[in-house]
């Protein structure tokens, strides 16, 4: 069996960060969103990827190499545009050739196994094989339609949702989708939905079964669930100090100081990672929160949030808290009068003042 793993969405609603980069490679407890599902494909047994590239597809080619570093094989395939889920499948089509093939969404984080999800695929022989969760919000969702128990329908983002079962973005799939793509027409988004050959699928009597999720999972969609996603996966981390950590620190908690952080005069309380070269001085880092490599915290408060690399917070006197900070960003205090608020922000950017 292969793998699919689709990489080339353009992250529009988590602009500013979305415009430098992939947002499939923001981190989450500072690894890249895609290197967990390159990790699950391989912890089920599948060594064969490819990896469906869009506009930042040079920057996910020098991230992830060709694969060696997971024990895998990467084949890259480049979409033109974002034209649907299943126009980029119909693309891979040379690369899969006639094998099954487990597909899986790159902005997508999921805590449950995906190993007995291919084994029941392979064992229960169907043509399709979709994995579901219940969500709050199924209608930013493709939504199953059950009847007695068997998956009779899907629905891609429906405004009035006929259930709470959204697809989670994982399935396995045999030949015959290449099939369905080829009898299916754009939708009003004009993409080739993927929910649309699922039920092409259906339409035409072949067998479509499902499971559902047990565990979490994570639709890397908005600042939210990045921060969401994070709190997670620290709840996870094994306590570990490599980094320098002077007399008048203190460190509480599951924390991750990695090689070459520095920690002096500071409180650390976990689950918290701080990144290679980090600099924490006279701060307090609280739970939740993942500090990337090279960022300083100086004089300052954060917790529950995100700090992207080579980024300096200094001199705030209110605690940063729920925040998804940029790379090479500067939060800096002025002793200039009369006390004002300044900012330089870009397109999208959002900024709370309290």
């Amino acid at each position: 069996m292969k793998a699919l793993l689709l990489s080339g969405g353009s992250g529009s609603r988590l602009r500013p960060l979305t415009f430098t980069g992939a947002k499939q490679l923001i981190p989450v407890a500072n690894k890249p969103i895609l290197f967990y599902a390159i990790e699950s494909i391989r912890d089920a047994g599948i060594r064969d990827i490819g990896i469906v590239l869009g506009a930042t597809g040079d920057e996910v080619r020098s991230m992830v190499g060709d694969g060696s570093q997971w024990g895998v094989h990467i084949t890259y395939i480049q979409q033109d545009a974002p034209r649907g889920l299943a126009h980029a499948v119909q693309l891979a089509e040379p690369f899969i050739g006639t094998e099954p093939f487990l597909m899986f969404l790159g902005d997508n984080m999921i805590q449950d196994d995906v190993r007995p999800f291919v084994k029941d695929f392979e064992n229960h022989r169907c043509n399709a094989l979709v994995l579901l969760s219940e969500v709050l919000e199924p209608q930013r969702f493709g939504v199953a339609v059950l009847s007695e128990g068997r998956l009779v329908g899907l629905v891609e983002k429906p405004k009035n949702p006929p259930s709470n079962l959204a697809l989670v973005g994982v399935y396995v799939f045999d030949h015959h989708i290449f099939d369905s793509i080829k009898k299916i027409q754009p939708s009003w988004r004009g993409e080739l939905e993927i929910t649309d050959a699922i039920q092409q699928l259906m339409d035409d009597g072949l067998d479509v079964d499902y499971r559902t999720v047990d565990g979490w999972w994570k639709d890397i969609g908005k600042p939210e669930d990045i921060l969401d996603a994070n709190r997670v996966i620290l709840e996870r981390i094994p306590a570990t100090i490599q980094g320098s950590l002077d007399d008048q620190s203190s460190v509480a908690g599951r924390v991750q100081v990695e090689i070459g952080a520095t920690i002096v005069n500071s409180v650390i309380r976990g689950p918290a990672i701080i990144g290679q070269g980090a600099r924490i001085e006279n701060a307090y880092v609280g739970p939740y929160t993942s500090i990337c490599p090279n960022v300083q915290v100086l004089n300052s408060e954060i917790e529950n949030s995100i700090v992207l690399e080579n980024t300096v917070i200094r001199d705030i006197e209110t605690r940063i808290d729920g925040s998804l900070i940029g790379k090479n960003a500067s939060i800096t205090a002025s002793e200039a009068r009369p006390r004002t608020i300044r900012l330089v922000l870009g397109d999208q950017s959002r900024a709370e003042v309290r």
